[in-house]
């Protein structure tokens, strides 16, 4: 996550307060001067992180002890509500136009924002939802990106439209939103030239569309690893075309994350979703409570739930039984596979414990933590089994496991050591009865979770 640093730098002020009975004038500046100084590092804009530390002192100064709190779980309270307001106290979602109507979406941004990649990753939210959309390429000056736009729009399995590289962008635009309302669709995403750099001919082609035809949403791409630099470029689209909102892209990438902290706050624009990685289901709605939560450091155990949600695919019946059979210490190794597949539908085990409260670690941690080299030999070791073995350990003699080794790449002594922390495992969940709450991937990780590095991850 972006805000790695940025959550070190408040959890050691945080620690200086403990032990306080009440907040002196001279605890709060000191703690808040850190505060600012750890805000400046992540390159939010001097001028929130001003009024910032402005809001937040007058809040704090003289303040007792609230309702069993600490000091610095007072001072905690106080930075997390300044971090939901410069954000945006409210979720923003994308508005659609009602009933039969055709939203028209424009998607804008600089080249190498990741803006072709994000108008797929939206359509597949809006596929979600029951609207059918139509992605459009407008970026006539790339073919690349004409080609990628087709593939992401395969892949997420909406419909795509394309007049080539030689027909102008607002007449492109047009002849797709009368294709849409002859074929049903009712959303119509433009994915527009991005330049290196902001530009009159950008600009003037952007507006062009916009009169061409109905633009109902703008949406800005910005890249987060650019930093501030991303909050000036949303605010020059504004000034110059408008933007109803933002998506904040590679925000999982080892970024300050300044940018979060302030498009809201210096351009009035929301942030509609992020972008949480490379795959085109790795787009999250932007929830500054959520979000601020992360930074300092208490997990978001709702996104997570979400994230379940949308990732898991499993039979209630089939999920029941998983969870009875591991009471039991009956489980195998198809549901090892099973438990392996989830997670990595939800970003992998240290994607997963990155969103747990109470973990206080940085993801440099939890990847030492977590050997995902050594996962994926395990998960070759099981795809090496026949299904007979996965569903019978007790078949796995000697000869079995040379052959298994074999084709999965491997030392016959990792087998062994493989096979054994699987025994090891099924005992101590027969001991203790597994877990109550233990279902699909929750009840997978309890069981099989320490396998990667050694070391037991919970």
């Amino acid at each position: 996550m972006a805000f790695e640093s940025l959550t070190d730098k408040l959890q050691n002020v945080f620690k200086k307060l403990r032990g306080k009975g009440k907040l002196t004038e001279e605890d709060v500046k000191t703690a808040l001067k850190e505060v600012k100084m750890a805000l400046l590092e992540a390159d939010v804009n001097f001028k929130v992180v001003k009024q910032f530390v402005k809001t937040a002192e007058e809040k704090a100064v003289g303040t007792d002890v609230l309702n069993g709190l600490n000091p610095a779980q007072t001072v905690i309270k106080l930075v997390n509500d300044e971090l939901v307001a410069i954000m945006g106290s409210e979720t923003d979602e994308v508005s659609f136009k009602p009933g039969k109507a055709i939203t028209v979406i424009m998607m804008a941004g600089l080249q190498g924002a990741g803006k072709t990649t994000a108008t797929a990753k939206m359509a597949k939210r809006f596929k979600n939802k029951g609207k059918k959309s139509l992605l459009v390429a407008c970026d006539i000056y790339r073919p690349a990106a004409i080609e990628q736009l087709r593939i992401n729009a395969e892949t997420v399995d909406v419909d795509f439209f394309s007049l080539g590289s030689d027909v102008k962008p607002p007449v492109i635009a047009k002849q797709a939103v009368e294709y849409a309302e002859k074929n049903g669709h009712n959303v119509v995403i433009l994915d527009t030239a991005g330049r290196l750099h902001v530009d009159e001919d950008m600009m003037a082609e952007l507006e062009e569309i916009k009169k061409t035809v109905d633009v109902h949403q703008t949406i800005l791409v910005v890249d987060a690893m650019t930093g501030q630099d991303a909050v000036n470029v949303a605010k020059e689209f504004d000034e110059k075309v408008g933007v109803d909102g933002v998506i904040l892209s590679k925000l999982d990438g080892d970024t300050r994350g300044g940018a979060a902290l302030s498009i809201k706050a210096v351009t009035g624009k929301p942030i509609f979703y992020c972008g949480m990685g490379e795959k085109l289901d790795d787009l999250e709605q932007f929830h500054p409570d959520r979000i601020a939560s992360r930074i300092l450091g208490m997990g978001d155990v709702l996104s997570l739930i979400e994230k379940a949600q949308e990732s898991i695919d499993i039979d209630e019946d089939k999920s029941r039984d998983m969870a009875k059979r591991m009471k039991k210490g009956q489980f195998d190794f198809e549901d090892y596979l099973e438990s392996m597949k989830q997670m990595k539908n939800m970003g992998g085990l240290a994607g997963i414990m990155g969103m747990l409260p109470g973990m206080g670690m940085k993801a440099s941690d939890i990847e030492g933590m977590v050997d995902e080299k050594k996962m994926a030999h395990m998960e070759a070791i099981v795809l090496s089994m026949t299904p007979q073995e996965r569903r019978n350990p007790k078949l796995l003699n000697p000869r079995r496991k040379f052959r298994i080794a074999k084709g999965a790449g491997v030392d016959i002594a990792e087998v062994n050591r493989f096979v054994k922390q699987f025994e090891q495992s099924q005992k101590m969940m027969k001991q203790m009865g597994g877990n109550k709450h233990g279902r699909g991937m929750f009840g997978g990780l309890g069981g099989f979770g320490g396998f990667g590095g050694g070391r037991r991850p919970f």
